[in-house]
């Protein structure tokens, strides 16, 4: 077999690596060029294998292999706005994750050393020069021109998230999904290599490559990444399946939703919610806004909104005030939104919205991505364009009143199941006469449909419903004429 010299170089089971002193010249073409080799030869699992000095450590001692900041990667250069951390192999991280700078177009690798990590209270150990990286974080003077705050993190498998002005970490994304929420076993492929490219002085932005491997597939992902009040991450995608893949999710993301007013069955909780994200939104290809709310299920859940062409999608956090969660610890009014934005049109095929069951808020249950409506064929390039927003607020349809709450409780005066759901709206056209109500249910009975002003300002909707069957899938609008003055709210229904 034909082996091009950068998968050699990247594969050492087919040739040594270079000296990490050994600059190579480096362009994303070549990484391409890479993922497709690397897709046409049999996978090869990574090396989880660790030094006998690593192989034990918990989840203390592992934190305590911090990286030392006057160590950060262009702490020092003259202009530039970004700065590079490496996070140590250990605990739940043991691939080794090889690391590239990349200068004037030519790449070289970041050599490991313990001196670049502080261990105390613990001695620094015995570990080889080639014990490499599990990932990486850069730093940015994201809230004030005197202070690097940490802006984003690559860490385990494919997953990354990043935080935007006056916001702190919250859901994640990932470079891909396959089986998300499926009965079989997930495919987790995984960030085996990036290109850290430095910025010019002054640079606004930085660019990032990376090269995906697993099992069913090989990647090359570019990320050109834009700190600010929306940090954006503009991605080019680039994949090479080595079987056909027909549950493939583009452009996920992860998140933890565990209750809030909408859904409160079994919980003995002080705060009012707790959650990550509260709802999904959509901007469909015809236009229509949409929200949903998210659910903590009794089973695994799954929906598909069909479209094509959407205009965007994402996992929203709508309340911003601590008094929406009353938790000074968590913090989850400052947790972002992801918004993902395509940049080309991505033709048939769903966003797709996982909900799994959770019993605490340590573990995520929530995932969206778009699932093509094709399978990506074997050999064949597949190639996916986007602009994913780290935002507090995106009002993608703001001349539209947009949901700020759902509620729902026993309908009083009634026996179970039957529902009393309460929807508010704020914002969207001002005008004193009560708009008109579009409100549907697939199964089952709605009844005494109402629409009022708010005391805060917008209409509250509020209805009953009589459950018929297992599950059922509500729907509303406000309206004048046919005209929509809201996006419109769907939710589902489950006994």
């Amino acid at each position: 077999m034909a082996v091009s010299p950068l998968l050699a170089t990247w594969w050492p089971a087919l040739s040594a690596a270079a000296s990490d002193a050994t600059p190579e010249a480096f362009d994303f073409e070549q990484l391409v060029q890479l993922a497709r080799d690397t897709a046409a030869a049999p996978f090869r699992a990574p090396d989880t294998t660790l030094p006998a000095a690593l192989a034990g450590a918990d989840y203390d001692q592992y934190r305590d292999f911090r990286y030392r900041g006057d160590q950060a990667l262009w702490r020092d250069a003259d202009g530039v706005d970004f700065q590079a951390q490496f996070f140590h192999r250990g605990f739940l991280f043991k691939p080794r994750v090889d690391i590239h700078v990349v200068e004037a177009g030519q790449a070289r690798a970041v050599a490991f050393s313990t001196a670049l990590f502080d261990y105390s209270p613990n001695p620094a150990p015995d570990l080889p020069a080639d014990t490499g990286f599990a990932g990486f974080r850069l730093h940015a003077p994201l809230n004030g021109r005197t202070y690097f705050d940490e802006l984003c993190v690559f860490l385990g498998a494919s997953y990354f998230r990043a935080v935007a002005r006056g916001l702190t970490y919250g859901l994640s994304a990932r470079g891909l999904a396959l089986g998300s929420g499926d009965p079989g076993p997930e495919e987790f492929p995984a960030f085996r290599s990036f290109w850290l490219h430095r910025p010019a002085p002054g640079a606004a932005a930085i660019t990032v490559d990376a090269l995906l491997d697993g099992p069913s597939v090989s990647g090359a992902f570019r990320f050109e990444i834009t700190p600010g009040d929306d940090t954006v991450f503009d991605v080019d995608a680039r994949l090479f399946p080595r079987v056909d893949l027909h549950n493939a999710g583009i452009a996920p993301l992860t998140s933890m939703f565990h209750f809030d007013a909408s859904d409160r069955v079994g919980i003995d909780d002080y705060r009012p919610a707790v959650h990550d994200s509260d709802g999904l939104g959509l901007w469909t290809g015809t236009g229509e806004q949409v929200w949903r709310p998210l659910h903590n299920p009794g089973a695994v859940q799954h929906s598909g909104f069909q479209d094509r062409a959407p205009k965007a999608f994402g996992l929203m956090q709508r309340k911003r005030s601590f008094s929406d969660f009353q938790d000074a610890e968590a913090g989850y009014e400052k947790r972002p939104s992801a918004w993902v934005e395509p940049l080309d049109d991505w033709g048939a095929g769903e966003v797709h919205l996982v909900e799994i069951p959770t019993a605490d808020e340590y573990h995520d249950n929530i995932v969206a991505f778009w699932r093509p409506a094709a399978a990506l064929v074997t050999g064949r390039e597949s190639r996916w364009r986007y602009r994913l927003h780290w935002t507090a607020s995106k009002r993608w349809n703001p001349e539209l009143a947009h949901v700020v709450a759902t509620r729902v409780g026993a309908r009083p005066g009634s026996g179970a199941p039957a529902r009393l759901w309460v929807v508010d709206f704020e914002g969207g056209p001002t005008s004193a006469e009560t708009p008109q109500l579009d409100i549907a249910a697939s199964r089952g009975r709605i009844d005494n449909p109402v629409v009022h002003t708010r005391a805060e300002g917008g209409w509250r909707v509020g209805f009953e419903f009589a459950p018929d069957g297992a599950s059922s899938e509500l729907r509303l609008r406000l309206h004048r004429d046919g005209a929509p003055l809201s996006e419109t709210w769907t939710a589902r229904w489950s006994a």
